[in-house]
């Protein structure tokens, strides 16, 4: 089975299981998790290009890239309001990043992609519900 077949695969499974779980809006987030007077915390709508960012959503899908290419980490993170996503360079995996996981992300907003995206940003992972 081609790996390109494989990840989409892994994809719509985690992102059924993200929805499956319900959507969260952006105010719901910032309350839950004691965000909600931190100004530095955006919704992804209102973030601009080349900016320094935090962000605080759930992880909507995540994804590895095949072994013949660099290593990379890939998620979707999203808000409620947008999705934007957020890569980390020269890692196959990292613990505690599945779909459904709400974190934090802080770093620089790019463009150069078909979607805004943070590379390698500092990240808070947040209680996962019981």
């Amino acid at each position: 089975m081609p790996m390109n077949v494989i990840s989409r695969s892994v994809r719509r499974l985690s992102e059924s299981l993200t929805k499956s779980r319900g959507s969260h809006e952006y105010s719901d987030l910032q309350q839950q998790f004691g965000d909600a007077t931190d100004p530095l915390v955006q919704e992804i709508k209102s973030c601009s290009p080349g900016s320094r960012v935090e962000i605080l959503g759930t992880v909507r899908a995540v994804s590895i890239r095949p072994q013949d290419l660099s290593p990379a980490v890939e998620i979707e993170l999203t808000d409620g309001s947008g999705v934007v996503k957020v890569v980390w360079l020269g890692r196959r995996k990292i613990p505690g990043i599945v779909a459904g996981r709400t974190m934090k992300v802080c770093g620089r907003l790019t463009c150069h992609t078909d979607r805004p995206t943070i590379f390698n940003p500092k990240y808070e992972l947040r209680p996962l519900k019981r």
